[in-house]
C-alpha cells in the first residue's frame, strides 16, 4: 500500500459508512474497487483477506479488517475520536447501539434486501419473512429515533460518531433498495430526530467527498437517489 489504509469498496455498499469515517477523521487511504458484476467478491483473492466474500474490508498496518462494526471501532479507537473513549461513563451506552445497529438493524436490513439467501426462491415465502422484516425494522427505527431524542453526546450531535454515519447509510439504503420492490413502508417523516441527524451531516465534508467518490447525489441522506458512480456498479 502507498497510504495508511485500502479500502476494499463497492460503490453505496457497506464500504461508504468506512468512506465517511475515514473523511471524517481526516485519514490518508487509498481505495480498490470491488466490481460487484463481475463477481469480484468472490474470487479467491478478495476470499483471502474476508472469507466471507463481503464488503468492505480495510487493509491497516495491523492487517485486514473486515465486518463494518469492528472496522468503525478499531478507527475510532485507534484515532481518539468519532466514539466515547473506553474508559468514558458513556462508552457502554454507545457501545450497546453500535452493536444494535450492526447485529440487529443491518442484519434484518439484508434479510429484507436478500431474502432468497433465508427462505429459498418461492415468492411467497419470500414477501412473508420480506413482510415481517419490514415490520421489525420500523420498530427498530422508532427506538433509534427515540434515543436520538435524549440528546445522547455520541448520537445526534454536533459532532458525529462513527454510529452517526452508520445509521445515516442504512437509512439512505432503505429508500433506495431493492430498486424494483416497493418501498413504501419506509417514511423518513416518521422519524423526525433521525431526519434532523441526517440533515445535519450531509453539509460535512466527509460526506461531500463521498458524494463526490460514489455519485451519490445532491441530498444521499434526506432525498436519496440511486448512485451514480465513477467505477463500479452498487448493485
Amino acid at each position: 500500500m502507498t497510504e495508511p489504509y485500502r479500502l476494499h469498496y463497492a460503490p453505496d455498499n457497506a464500504s461508504l459508512v468506512i468512506r465517511l469515517a475515514l473523511e471524517e477523521l481526516g485519514l490518508s487511504y487509498e481505495t480498490a474497487l470491488v466490481d460487484r458484476r463481475a463477481g469480484a467478491q468472490n474470487t479467491q483473492a478478495y476470499r483471502e483477506i474476508n472469507p466471507n466474500g463481503l464488503i468492505p474490508v480495510l487493509e491497516t498496518p495491523d492487517g485486514a479488517i473486515f465486518e463494518t462494526a469492528a472496522i468503525l471501532l478499531w478507527l475510532a479507537d485507534r484515532h481518539g475520536a468519532l466514539a466515547p473513549s473506553p474508559d468514558s461513563p458513556e462508552r457502554a451506552a454507545f457501545l450497546k447501539w453500535l452493536f444494535f445497529a450492526s447485529n440487529t438493524l443491518h442484519a434484518d436490513l439484508r434479510i429484507c434486501f436478500y431474502p432468497q439467501k433465508y427462505i429459498g426462491l418461492d415468492n411467497a415465502d419470500q414477501s412473508a419473512l420480506s413482510k415481517v422484516i419490514k415490520q421489525r425494522l420500523k420498530v427498530h427505527l422508532g427506538h433509534l429515533n427515540d434515543l436520538t431524542a435524549t440528546n445522547p453526546a455520541w448520537l445526534g450531535a454536533s459532532q458525529p460518531s462513527v454510529l452517526d454515519f452508520y445509521l445515516a447509510c442504512m437509512m439512505r439504503w432503505m429508500a433506495l433498495y431493492p430498486a424494483k420492490n416497493d418501498r413504501s413502508w419506509f417514511d423518513l417523516r416518521e422519524y423526525p430526530h433521525l431526519f434532523a441527524l441526517l440533515q445535519r451531516l450531509q453539509s460535512r465534508h466527509a460526506v461531500v467527498a463521498a458524494q463526490a467518490a460514489e455519485g451519490l447525489g445532491p441530498h444521499p441522506f434526506t432525498q436519496p437517489q440511486l448512485a451514480t458512480p465513477p467505477e463500479g456498479s452498487a448493485t
